[in-house]
């Protein structure tokens, strides 16, 4: 009985070794990545002024009005939270536009406990990025900054934050998407192909870091989906985030090329359907490509020539597959400098110069 036990007992023993081995070994990464983020993760916390918003006295029952009176009119303290991190000897701590805009007052606390006085350096709107310069002698040590381009689907991920207001919290999860567009999230103001993952991220991880299993920071935390599909956080990629920090310390904004164009993708698949259909106005192009469903005003690409139903399928040398590979193109060029959109239009391929312009409406 006892010789067939230890049968049984010694081949699950010799399995559940490497498992322990295994476990041990993804302990310490996790611990060792943690340590060398964690002394640059700070808590940001802010104040404001804003006016109170009137209200509809109809709305309230009049004997609740009797008893609670009317509220006090006139401006009110509000008061946000996020997190911080910190990428530069001098003290200049990366977190989210949307977290520092238009306020008043920044705290910020490191994560030795000691609090400093912080000043709003610069914030992008569009790409919901900010720089806070920390008013202090004394700086706290500066994270790695990794590569988001080296990053692939299934690496890890590890978030560092203050969600809810808890201090030094770490979740652990992967990078679930790369390139994940924004736009699909609903927010049509935005520019951000952002990293998605399944590391917890709460409100008050805005801006903390998104970290990879070496502990370099490799995004930015910046939003969480709510409701259908929750626990589905995102992250700017620590690249993009590094070139608007180089633009917001040296000018304190960030200037964004636009062309003015409302673009949809378009391939061959979609062109051959839309062919098929009898009631179709125009017959599109069996071709992949940016497709200009309309042209703005007084814009460069109007300015240039381009018309509704272009479609574009090149920069220069450059191929264009999707509305994407265009902005992308956009977003990395240089005000007033040409750029040669190569189109099909009317089933002849011709090339127009476009010059980008300051993107408009930011303040």
């Amino acid at each position: 009985m006892r010789s067939r036990l230890l049968a049984v007992l010694i081949p699950v023993l010799l399995l559940l070794t490497p498992l322990r081995e295994a476990l041990a070994l993804e302990h310490s990464f996790v611990a060792d990545a943690v340590r060398r983020v964690a002394p640059a993760v700070v808590r940001i916390d802010t104040e404001r002024t804003v006016e109170r918003q009137p209200f509809d006295p109809t709305l309230i029952d009049p004997l609740l009005r009797d008893l609670l009176g009317d509220p006090p009119p006139g401006p009110e303290r509000e008061r946000g939270q996020g997190s911080g991190v910190v990428i530069d000897p001098q003290g200049l701590v990366l977190t989210n536009a949307h977290v520092v805009d238009r306020v008043e007052s920044v705290s910020v606390t490191l994560a030795n406990g000691d609090q400093l006085d912080g000043e709003v350096i610069g914030t992008d709107p569009v790409t919901d990025l900010a720089l806070v310069l920390l008013e202090s002698k004394d700086l706290p040590p500066q994270a790695p900054l990794g590569d988001s381009e080296s990053m692939e689907v299934g690496d890890w991920a590890i978030a560092l934050g203050t969600p809810f207001g808890l201090e030094r919290t770490v979740t652990l999860g992967i990078v679930s998407s790369l390139h994940r567009n924004i736009n699909s999230l609903g927010f049509s103001d935005k520019r951000l192909d952002l990293i998605q993952t399944d590391a917890a991220i709460n409100p008050g991880n805005s801006g903390g870091p998104l970290v990879n299993g070496d502990g370099e920071v490799i995004g930015i935390n910046t939003l969480v989906r709510s409701g259908p599909g929750a626990g589905l956080g995102f992250a700017i990629p620590i690249n993009l985030a590094r070139r608007v920090a180089d633009q917001l310390q040296d000018m304190g904004e960030v200037v964004h090329p636009y062309i003015g164009l409302q673009l949809v993708g378009l391939t061959p698949r979609i062109a051959r359907e839309h062919n098929r259909d009898p009631n179709a106005l125009v017959e599109l192009p069996e071709h992949d490509g940016a497709l200009v469903q309309s042209v703005l005003p007084d814009g460069p690409a109007q300015k240039a020539g381009l018309r509704r139903g272009d479609l574009v399928i090149g920069v220069g040398d450059q191929r264009v597959s999707d509305p994407q590979n265009l902005l992308e193109v956009v977003d990395a060029a240089r005000i007033g400098a040409p750029l040669p959109l190569k189109l099909l239009r009317s089933g002849k391929e011709i090339t127009l110069s476009v010059k980008p312009a300051p993107l408009p409406g930011l303040t």
